[in-house]
Parts: structure tokens; sequence; C-alpha cells
């Protein structure tokens, strides 16, 4: 198996930015194109378990549309084989100060391109710096 096949990875982390584009200016149709229309997909959130598609779905048509801007940190996209890909990535948001948001998708090649089968989004306090007292 091919790991981080070129090809590959600059494929899934041009599907990455899109998603991105779409989560901070909450284009709800876009979003949901990208998760796979399926019973199986799952998406854990910040306060919430989400099972299937349509509650993915209906958890992006009732999200508040304001406070969507972040800045990632640490993005780390891995691909294995020509068919499956690992995105994580640490975010911040200036109206969260001392939090650190973490996601974390697992994509999957379709006929109908990649969608996201999984998805973990959680946030935490920053840690404190290495070294600090």
């Amino acid at each position: 198996m091919i790991i981080n096949d070129l090809m590959i990875k600059a494929e899934v982390e041009a599907e990455f930015a899109a998603y991105e584009q779409a989560l901070v200016h909450n284009d709800v149709e876009a979003l949901d194109n990208f998760f796979l229309d399926s019973e199986s997909a799952v998406r854990y959130g910040v306060a919430e378990n989400l099972y299937g598609y349509a509650a993915i779905k209906a958890f992006r048509a009732g999200r508040p549309a304001a406070g969507l801007a972040r800045k990632l940190e640490q993005t780390a996209i891995t691909t294995y084989g020509h068919d499956l890909a690992i995105a994580a990535t640490l975010f911040r948001r200036d109206n969260a100060p001392g939090k650190i948001g973490r996601q974390m998708q697992t994509w999957v090649r379709f006929p109908q391109g990649w969608r996201i089968v999984a998805a973990h989004v959680s946030v935490i306090d920053e840690p404190a710096a290495k070294g600090a007292t």
C-alpha cells in the first residue's frame, strides 16, 4: 500500500480546503455534499453525536451562521492507497480565547467522489505551554 501518494494527497487537500471554505461561509448545501449520504456516516461534534446523513444534514440546517471564522494549525492529511485518507487539524476561533479545537475526518473515494464517512470535532482548554510552571 502506498501512503501519501502525491496525486491522491493533492486531491484530498483540495477537498479539505473546499470543505473549510464551505464551513466558514456556512454553505450548508456544499457541507451536506461533503458527507456520504448514508446511514453509516457519523459526526461527533462539540455538543452532539450524529448518526447517519439525515442527522448530520439536520444539524447543519439548524446551526447558527455567526462566529464560524477560524484559523487552522498543524493540518495533517495522510492518504492510504488511492481511496482512503485521514485529515486532522487544530483550529482556533477569536470568539473562544483559551480554547483549541480539534477536528478529524475520514475521507473515502466513491464513484461520486471523495466523501467524509466519519468526523470528530471537539474543543478543549488550551494546554499549558511546555516548560511553563
